[in-house]
């Protein structure tokens, strides 16, 4: 059983719903939020940013890594990733290695639709392979 808190998760939906509508999408209309809790406790979130120059922009997990580590801050505990629709939106295969960086085998990915429900997973789950300092 995963040993997570409904607190938490309540918390981290609440802070991707927020920065959703912050999303700069005038491309694909497809609005994610982020929200990460590291270990302390601090919580941290952001949007897409979309750029006509495609490679450019930037996902909703990168920013919320990029807020984390900003702060001062080096492990997620928990991630959230909120779709603009009602299907689960995983994260790319960029964003999976990212969040690998700072994870270990055990943290917590959500998964979460527009209505609010939400799947949870373990980042070695998503990418079992991961690129890491042991990785030859």
């Amino acid at each position: 059983m995963r040993n997570d808190s409904v607190n938490d998760k309540k918390q981290l939906l609440a802070l991707a719903q927020q920065v959703q509508r912050h999303a700069h999408a005038p491309y694909s209309n497809f609005r994610v939020g982020a929200a990460i809790i590291d270990e302390n406790a601090q919580y941290h979130g952001s949007c897409n940013v979309e750029n006509a120059a495609y490679p450019l922009g930037q996902c909703a997990e990168a920013g919320a890594i990029s807020a984390m580590v900003s702060a001062g801050n080096k492990h997620i505990k928990q991630i959230l990733i909120l779709s603009p629709n009602e299907e689960y939106c995983p994260p790319c295969g960029g964003c999976r290695q990212k969040i690998a960086e700072f994870a270990n085998d055990q943290t917590q990915v959500h998964l979460a639709k527009s209505n609010g429900e939400i799947k949870t997973l373990l980042i070695s789950e998503l990418l079992p392979l991961a690129f890491n300092l042991d990785t030859p």
